[in-house]
């Protein structure tokens, strides 16, 4: 198989995203990265900033990188954080249009980290000023994703960015992490890569840098899913979770549920049942994806997949002389579907589909619940069959 190439438009003026991917792609096999610039110098919200972002220039320097037959297009820019999503999905179709290339931008990356991991309240670590601080939480609020600030650094200067200590950066995402399901350091700019990946561990919570989600997603997008571990959870697992997380979408549709979940161990991905490594949700459902209250493997149902191996069909509770009452007491489900995943002859995990209703499933159900099954089995080979990237650390670099 030939090695991804990487196409990534970049601001003119930006010094950081070029030296840090190279440093995240290190050693690692995974793909190489291709740079064309386009000119960008200041952020602000006023129109003679705007015009920075007309896509005019950056569909050419697409063009000029599809010259190199780059597997993937990636604006590498935050733009879409204050001037609106929409604006780069717009982009991503032009791209792809022009060139035939898969595109992305980093705004889009951010969105579907967020996404991959559950993450409905999101700090940022920001050195704009304040007025396009407010901007992006805006912008994000309409992706139904709340944030909190850390005070911005009230810098415009785009090349002044990349000034910032890594010791401020490191301040403002411990500032933004309280009470957070994760904080992201939006701009491409600024070297919040190392920092973000060293503060997971005590923060407890993913902590997503610009520049290494755009080389997540690009990865992603161009097929190439090996480890990058060294670098935050994101480009270690989040393809990983992102793939747990479509299948669990896609069953929630089929079956019209109230809710879907995955739970499986998987420590080096930092995966553990008692927390959900993936849930879909209908509207006005609770969401249950951090609470650990309750010890899986306890559990009569879990026990009973453990011993059959099997599908579990249970239309209803109130019949059942040995009814799962945490289950309804906890999560208020009163009928679910389970089914085991399995790995290397071990009950690794397990998919649960969730009614707050008693209902009876049907053949279209628990043929739903195979296929998503055998979707995260697939996502599971492929984690292991990718490149074995596990060496690769900032250490050796």
């Amino acid at each position: 198989m030939s090695t991804v190439r990487i196409g990534m438009l970049t601001p003119s003026s930006n010094t950081c995203l070029e030296p840090v991917t190279y440093d995240l792609l290190h050693g690692s096999g995974a793909a190489t990265a291709h740079f064309a610039r386009v000119p960008v110098t200041r952020i602000a919200l006023d129109s003679g900033s705007d015009a920075q972002f007309d896509p005019a220039p950056m569909l050419a320097a697409a063009r000029q990188l599809a010259d190199a037959r780059v597997d993937v297009i990636a604006w590498n820019g935050t733009s879409g954080s204050w001037l609106g999503v929409d604006r780069d999905r717009a982009l991503c179709e032009a791209i792809t249009a022009e060139t035939g290339v898969p595109a992305t931008t980093s705004t889009l990356a951010l969105l579907d980290a967020c996404a991959a991991y559950g993450v409905t309240r999101l700090g940022l670590a920001l050195p704009y000023t304040a007025d396009v601080a407010e901007r992006i939480v805006q912008t994000y609020a309409k992706e139904g994703i709340a944030c909190t600030l850390a005070e911005p650094l009230g810098i415009s200067e785009n090349e002044a960015f990349a000034r910032v200590p890594e010791p401020e950066v490191a301040r403002q995402i411990e500032a933004a992490a309280p009470d957070a399901h994760a904080v992201a350091v939006v701009c491409t700019n600024v070297y919040g890569a190392r920092p973000a990946a060293d503060l997971e561990p005590a923060l407890g919570i993913p902590v997503f840098d610009s520049v290494a989600a755009t080389l997540w997603q690009a990865l992603d997008l161009a097929g190439a899913h090996p480890a990058l571990p060294g670098h935050g959870d994101l480009l270690r697992s989040g393809s990983l979770r992102a793939r747990f997380q479509e299948a669990l979408t896609e069953l929630l549709a089929a079956t019209g549920a109230d809710r879907t979940t995955f739970r499986v161990d998987l420590p080096a991905h930092g995966l553990h049942v008692d927390l959900t490594a993936g849930e879909a949700l209908g509207e006005g459902i609770r969401s249950i994806r951090r609470d650990a209250s309750l010890d899986q493997r306890r559990l009569n149902t879990v026990q009973w997949l453990e011993r059959h191996r099997a599908p579990l069909v249970q239309p209803h509770f109130r019949a059942d002389p040995h009814p799962p009452q945490a289950l309804i007491d906890v999560y208020g489900v009163n009928a679910q579907l389970l089914a085991p995943v399995e790995r290397d002859g071990a009950m690794a995990g397990w998919i649960s589909v969730h009614s707050m209703a008693e209902r009876d499933w049907t053949d279209g159900d628990t043929a739903a619940v195979a296929d998503a099954v055998a979707r995260i089995q697939t996502a599971l080979d492929r984690m292991q069959s990718a490149p074995d990237c596990m060496q690769t650390t900032r250490d050796a670099h």
